[in-house]
């Protein structure tokens, strides 16, 4: 008798991506010096973040299960946020857990939360960080993500909100981050699939409070948004969202592509932006010029809305002889015979 449908489905998402991360550890050695004959080629390491949460523990109960199958070693991180009483308790059960599961190495990384883009974003990026150092002190070939088709939903209906444009729309991609670290194996999986993965499995699973804190934008979304939207439109709201995200990251990339083609033709001997070259783009193709060129300038990508850009844009299709645009990060935009110019003021 087969393992349960909802571990058979989990498991079969982390091995396609085991497989993945194979084949790009064996494209990037292919080009690498062969090592002296008594040494040999180090095995793959696979890290799971995982907060002890029913996404992150079906996903680290899965790595165990198939690494070993393929070769590959696996381990596990925790962050503890150190925003509620007793995370650093919560972060050691958490090791102890991993550990049970045969990963290793484990360990529990404390971070300090600033303040910078709200509570949300704060954490976010305070954990991204310390799963970057962890991947780099462990030199893992990646680190695998929880994140499901639910998350993914909440994502794009935050970025509509946001009225960010289409790659916001886009969610959370499958593999991201420097040479592809972050693998996300569950986007096409529903939380409660890994719910019942760890029930039938018996591994305790432990709830975030600050989940269900309407103080947070993405918990009201996600208890009260969502499933007004579903009483009000049916179920699938969550599968149309996440196949929304799909078809428009494929879009997404291909207007980045054309951006990138184009930029070249659009600058002038100095490097500079032409305003007439730009006014003939197409405006997407022409707003992912600006926008990149203002994040070579020093704002911050996370900071750049999208009614930052449509304010440069201004300056190139409606062009009355306004100032200069002030952008996140002290970079400042302004046209100047001709040219747009954007640089830290």
């Amino acid at each position: 008798m087969g393992p349960h449908p909802a571990v058979a489905a989990i498991r079969l998402a982390v091995r396609r991506v085991l497989h993945d991360v194979l084949t790009d550890v064996q494209r990037s050695t292919e080009n690498d010096p062969a090592p002296p004959a008594h040494e040999q080629t180090p095995t793959p390491l696979v890290l799971v973040a995982c907060s002890g949460g029913a996404d992150s523990m079906a996903l680290a109960s899965a790595l165990a299960f198939e690494a070993p199958k393929l070769g590959i070693r696996a381990g596990g991180v925790t962050v503890d946020h150190g925003l509620q009483p007793g995370s650093d308790l919560r972060a050691a059960e958490v090791v102890v857990r991993l550990t049970a599961l045969g990963l290793a190495p484990v360990e529990s990384v404390a971070v300090r939360v600033g303040r910078d883009g709200g509570p949300e974003a704060a954490a976010r990026d305070a954990r991204y960080a310390a799963l970057d150092a962890a991947a780099e002190q462990h030199a893992a070939a990646a680190v695998l993500l929880g994140h499901t088709r639910d998350d993914q939903a909440e994502t794009v209906l935050l970025g509509l909100a946001r009225g960010s444009g289409i790659r916001s729309l886009s969610g959370m991609a499958e593999t991201s981050g420097v040479a592809g670290r972050y693998r996300r194996p569950f986007l096409h999986i529903d939380r409660q699939t890994a719910r019942k993965a760890c029930m039938v499995q018996s591994l305790p699973v432990w709830d975030d409070p600050h989940n269900a804190d309407p103080a947070y934008t993405r918990s009201r979304l996600r208890h009260e948004g969502l499933p007004a939207l579903e009483k009000a439109l049916g179920k699938g709201v969550v599968e149309a969202l996440a196949r929304t995200a799909q078809l428009s990251r494929d879009d997404a990339d291909a207007l980045d592509a054309w951006a990138a083609q184009a930029e070249t033709s659009v600058r002038d001997a100095t490097g500079l932006l032409e305003c007439a070259k730009l006014y003939a783009l197409p405006p997407a193709v022409r707003r992912r010029i600006v926008r990149r060129a203002a994040i070579e300038a020093g704002a911050p990508a996370g900071s750049l809305f999208a009614r930052h850009i449509e304010e440069v844009d201004r300056l190139i299709t409606g062009w009355r002889g306004q100032g200069a645009i002030n952008l996140p990060g002290k970079v400042v935009a302004q046209r100047q015979g001709g040219r747009l110019v954007i640089r830290q003021g």
